[in-house]
């Protein structure tokens, strides 16, 4: 089986891994999503009634909406009072300490008025009570009006301003005030009355939540009674502030009474079977026209990564109630995919993403309808990311299409622009900017996917860079042959529609192992070949090692595996023919082991990989003719690239014969270019 092929094939391993990676988003998926009832109704405030008249089947309350709820609990909560309790024996420690530190000092260091002086300030700080700076800092963060300190099962009320922490203990210990007369600031620093500062006030948290939980008993949730039989709404008519809490209401009611712990089971199975069936649809696709896909890890990792994150994060502002869903740049899956794969592959998953995150949502239709649209304006607007401005004029694109798009879908249901919801434009704004970020967001994939973009080819490309640079100064010879190889390349590509940028960056590192032993190679050479010294076996091994040589290169210069590849193929498992031939004609008794002279490998096994090939035998080639003519450049084309096709070189490749036959002509074309050939004049006949 040829390698093109085993890519399109299913290992064990390959298979083992798709299901647990599929079995695993599956789980991962449904587990967080949302599972609560859902309306079929739509509603808004200042939006008329769409349905049909609405009577109450049963009697339930009229909750409070969370806003008000919250409000009223920060009202009630500003009576609220923690609760401290006070060990009476730290303060009499204290004093007792300063004291017989102070008293200890021989000779005595203050007056004994200081002593008294400081005593009852400490006595009063401790009566007042001492906390811990984080439990001071806290209070003051929520605001404590004040608080209960309790001793021996009583408690009494304390104003917060008049508890102490360390910090305004100490201030409080040498402000002398009214008393700055009798006595001096520097005397009392001199009695480090930091040390004698401890906290003597402890929080007690069950008595605090205790306090706190019967404080909110009291807060009623309802605000009213809808009774049986009685009329909601009708239809036509305008939702307005009392009407909207009436229908959450009756949607919150309905939830309660219908939702079990079987319900939520069976909506958990509902969840599990509709995502199964879409990674299934997704599934029949890769089997279906991207084999190939399937048979990579990295490829199977980062589509379904797709599938995954967007749920997770749709459910999570859903279960949290954050910003709008709107708000999250749904186009930018398909960016990354069309970017590192193909266009139907980004669409489809997309679709599956977008369907997948709508079961999440309350009303989903109009959602879906506006994801597809942005998806397929970004995919047709970023066929290729190789500048920034690329991917700001899409994300300009996919924003005013989402824009147009719910509009026109505003219009046909409220037939007004005074009714449209202005606020949503400014989420699907939002998006538009979040979509920059797939700029950066690109290099993280590049990395933890291993793929390739055109952005980093377009920087490998680039001759300044510094592999490149020292190509050019230590082969001069080999770099003007790779910059020819890339020209070639690249125009066969732009003719049968291959990748142009890519086989452009692999011509121009293909050959970067000549670096090694540039004066064996005779584009570097100059009067001397240095072969003429040596045996043919040896020659072989040197210009075979230069494939070697650029991987190992490669490698120190972290070249993505695509780039790689082009050096280990670019002579696939070709022989050295020159020496082949002469060791053989030198030898013609001798048995030859032929794998001295071949190439390690492996044949081309990519369309881009095929056009390097012939690219760079002919242009190799065409340096050896004596005179270029049309004549001698067409049979030069014919003889490299039908001898490569004998030799079964690419067997592994998606190459066909018509894109052959255009890339012989765009060599001839090329070729009759650079060496500005001339017709064979008629010479004049003697009569």
């Amino acid at each position: 089986m040829n390698r093109h092929n085993q890519q399109n094939s299913l290992t064990p391993k390959a298979l083992i891994y798709r299901i647990v990676i599929t079995v695993t988003a599956l789980f991962v998926v449904c587990l967080y999503m949302p599972r609560d009832e859902r309306s079929t109704y739509k509603f808004d405030v200042g939006k008329p009634w769409r349905y049909s008249q609405l009577i109450a089947t049963y009697d339930f309350p009229i909750y409070k909406s969370a806003e008000t709820i919250q409000a009223e609990q920060d009202s009630i909560l500003q009576y609220y009072e923690p609760y401290f309790a006070i060990d009476e024996t730290v303060g009499k420690a204290q004093v007792e300490k300063f004291k017989a530190t102070i008293n200890g000092r021989k000779p005595a260091t203050i007056p004994a008025n200081y002593l008294t002086y400081v005593v009852n300030k400490l006595e009063y700080i401790y009566a007042q009570g001492v906390m811990s700076t984080e439990d001071f800092d806290q209070m003051h963060r929520d605001e404590v009006a004040s608080i209960r300190i309790f001793a021996q099962n009583v408690a009494k009320e304390q104003q917060m301003p008049k508890i102490f922490s360390h910090k305004t203990a100490y201030e409080y210990l040498i402000d002398l005030g009214e008393d700055s007369l009798q006595y001096d600031r520097r005397i009392l620093r001199k009695c480090n009355l930091s040390d004698y500062i401890v906290p003597n006030l402890t929080y007690d948290k069950t008595k605090s939540e205790e306090s706190r939980k019967d404080l909110l008993a009291s807060l009623s949730y309802s605000s009213g009674m809808v009774m049986s039989g009685q009329k909601i709404i009708g239809q036509g008519d305008i939702v307005d502030k009392a009407t909207y809490d009436i229908l959450t209401s009756l949607e919150k009611e309905y939830n309660r009474r219908n939702t079990s712990k079987m319900q939520s089971h069976t909506v958990l199975l509902g969840q599990l079977l509709y995502v199964a069936l879409i990674i299934a649809c997704l599934s029949l696709y890769f089997n279906q026209f991207r084999r190939d896909y399937l048979a990579n890890t990295r490829h199977i990792l980062f589509i379904a990564s797709m599938p995954v994150i967007y749920p997770l994060l749709t459910s999570f502002l859903i279960k949290h109630n954050l910003f709008n869903v709107y708000i999250i740049p749904f186009a930018m899956a398909p960016i990354f995919i069309r970017v590192f794969m193909d266009s139907r592959t980004a669409f489809v998953t997309h679709v599956a993403t977008v369907l997948i995150s709508a079961i999440s949502l309350k009303y989903p239709y109009e959602f879906i309808a506006t994801q597809l649209v942005a998806g397929m304006v970004a995919i047709y607007s970023l066929r290729e990311l190789s500048q920034r401005s690329q991917l700001i004029r899409s994300a300009f694109y996919v924003t005013l299409a989402s824009i147009a798009f719910y509009m026109s879908m505003e219009l046909i249901h409220e037939k007004d622009f005074a009714r449209l919801e202005y606020g949503m434009y400014i989420y699907i704004i939002i998006n538009g900017i979040l979509l920059l970020f797939a700029y950066p967001l690109l290099f993280l994939f590049e990395k933890v996917f291993g793929f390739t973009s055109n952005v980093t080819l377009v920087e490998l490309s680039n001759t300044n860079n510094e592999l490149l640079k020292r190509l050019s100064e230590v082969a001069p010879g080999t770099f003007q042959h790779s910059m020819q190889v890339a020209n070639l390349a690249t125009e066969v590509a732009n003719k049968i529609g291959a990748k142009a940028l890519l086989v452009r960056t692999g011509a121009l590192y293909h050959d970067i192992g000549k670096m090694n032993s540039p004066a064996y190679f005779t584009e570097n050479q100059n009067n001397f070949n240095p072969h003429d010294r040596i045996s043919y076996e040896q020659s072989a091994a040197i210009v075979i090692s230069h494939v070697k040589d650029g991987l190992k290169l490669a490698d120190k210069y972290n070249l993505p595996q695509v780039i790689k590849d082009f050096i280990s193929t670019h002579h696939g498992k070709g022989k050295t023919k020159y020496f082949l031939i002469s060791y053989k004609n030198q030898n013609p008794d001798q048995p030859v082991d032929e794998s001295l002279f071949t190439y390690p490998g492996p044949n081309p096994f990519t369309l881009e990989q095929a056009i390097l090939m012939m690219a760079d035998s002919v242009e190799a080639a065409s340096r050896s003719l004596n005179e270029y003519t049309e004549e001698s450049i067409s049979g030069l084309v014919d003889k490299i690239v039908d001898s490569q096709v004998q030799e079964g070189f690419f067997k592994d490749c998606p190459i066909t014969f018509h894109d052959i036959t255009v890339a012989k002509d765009v060599f001839r074309e090329k070729l009759k270019t650079i060496y500005h050939t001339r017709i064979s004049y008629p010479e004049l006949k003697k009569k």
